[in-house]
């Protein structure tokens, strides 16, 4: 058997004790250590993401320090990230004979059965270490997590609200709240906690970021473009506030001071592939489409998988009526999201430009089976049909829209139109009758369809009749 040295170590100093620690280890000699020193050289090695290193520290302190209930804490922790769950609980019940007062038992048990979605006894050892520790605001965040992924959002905004009261500068908490609020739809309760939580705190760039996100939410762009620019003002790099400014700008039309504020990003992180593509998108829309092609092309080199901004590439293309190059585009966007309407549609218009019709038809069928409301889609698919003279395929077509979108008077008037077309002049006015009743005002779609029908009497008198009615 080795001999046991001590040594007076100065637990003060962990650099001294860890190199201690490791002359031992070399020497394969067992040096004694008071429990500081242990902890400082255990914390040492999970700095440096060790774990199996700290592990064998800890082994060493527990036959050095066996009623020290701490390494007993710090070995379960360890088991934990080793994903030895068994081994860490038993630590645990070791652990809490020893010291049932050590708030931390409770905490690391609490993370253990919320990772395993045993929610009821995480809340029992939650609640358990919120008795016993002195600082109990990420208790408190946790205990809001537990009842988040149970789907209680209205329990869980309470506790996050009261570990805010615990700390004020809880970023997590904040940020939880906002999503809390988004997911329950109340947009209005979101803005009106962070106003008062802005009056109390009126340098928390955290809580006017939120505020900013909830305006955007009920689109009061104004509103959440002031919120923002009072967060980057506290925290002039704080590049999610000039993203979601700049996405904020766009949906008020303004795309050259969206692009503005999308460039300051970049000199405060790292560019993109969402901000590039986000440029791009108001280029476009500006139609200066070299530039949006260029920025959409970053973005694909960044990020291949990026659906939007290939996407982006095929829109550039298709304005400049280079339509069988812009298809290529749309087809690698829809191979990333298959199953997205606007992708089909815009390769339903492309064909049909390229002259191919069954293939816009297969399209147009596409876009209404996954986005049934798009009454636009539904218009542009019979309205293919009835150009090749297939009226009874068209009046088909508008029929199913009408099924799915009753309230729309667009698709009456077009109804109206192909029974003309097709001479079923009695089934026509009842459709008439049916989308003037729907919507007057919208009456002129059928004479931009049809313009003859102007000097039709009949139908004249009936659209004058709703007219003056």
């Amino acid at each position: 058997m080795e001999d046991e040295f001590e040594f007076d170590l100065n637990s003060e100093d962990p650099k001294f004790s860890v190199e201690r620690y490791e002359e031992m280890i070399r020497n394969h000699d067992q040096y004694f250590f008071d429990a500081q020193a242990f902890e400082n050289i255990t914390d040492y090695y999970i700095e440096k993401n060790d774990a199996a290193r700290a592990l064998q520290v800890v082994e060493f302190a527990r036959n050095q320090h066996p009623y020290a209930a701490v390494f007993l804490i710090k070995q379960a922790q360890l088991l934990v990230v080793s994903n030895r769950i068994d081994e860490a609980l038993t630590c645990l019940e070791k652990a809490e004979m020893l010291e049932a007062s050590d708030a931390d038992i409770y905490i690391i048990r609490g993370n253990l059965f919320e990772n395993l979605e045993r929610f009821g006894e995480a809340l029992e050892n939650y609640e358990k270490a919120l008795s016993l520790a002195e600082e109990t605001d990420d208790i408190l965040l946790h205990i809001a997590y537990v009842h988040q992924n149970m789907g209680d959002y209205t329990t869980a905004i309470s506790y996050l609200k009261q570990c805010l009261e615990q700390n004020m500068e809880n970023q997590d908490a904040l940020y939880e709240l906002a999503f809390c609020y988004d997911v329950l739809d109340n947009q209005q309760e979101s803005i009106q906690f962070y106003e008062q939580y802005i009056d109390n705190e009126p340098y928390s760039y955290a809580a006017w970021y939120n505020l900013g996100n909830a305006f955007t939410k009920l689109s009061l762009f104004e509103k959440a473009i002031d919120a923002y620019d009072y967060a980057i003002l506290i925290k002039d790099s704080f590049a999610s506030a000039y993203f979601n400014k700049g996405n904020a700008l766009v949906n008020l039309e303004k795309y050259q001071d969206a692009i503005d504020v999308y460039r300051q990003t970049f000199e405060y992180e790292q560019p993109n592939a969402d901000t590039y593509c986000a440029i791009g998108e108001c280029y476009e829309k500006l139609e200066q489409m070299d530039e949006a092609r260029s920025f959409y092309k970053k973005a694909v080199k960044m990020d291949s998988k990026l659906a939007d901004a290939w996407f982006g590439i095929g829109v550039t293309l298709d304005f400049e009526e280079r339509y069988f190059e812009a298809l290529h585009f749309y087809r690698k966007a829809l191979d990333l999201d298959i199953a997205n309407g606007d992708y089909w549609f815009a390769i339903a218009d492309a064909e049909y430009k390229l002259g191919h019709m069954p293939e816009a038809e297969s399209a147009y069928e596409k876009v209404v089976e996954l986005n049934p409301l798009d009454v636009d889609a539904w218009l542009d698919f019979s309205s293919i049909l009835y150009e090749q003279k297939r009226l009874d395929d068209a009046i088909d077509v508008i029929t199913q829209a009408i099924k799915n979108n009753p309230d729309a008077a667009e698709l009456y008037y077009r109804m109206v139109a192909y029974l003309f077309a097709k001479g079923e002049y009695t089934e026509a006015l009842a459709q008439l009758e049916r989308a003037l009743s729907t919507d007057p005002e919208k009456h002129y779609i059928l004479f931009e369809y049809l313009p003859q029908l102007q000097q039709n009497k009949v139908i004249m008198e009936i659209v004058n009749k709703y007219m003056q009615g």
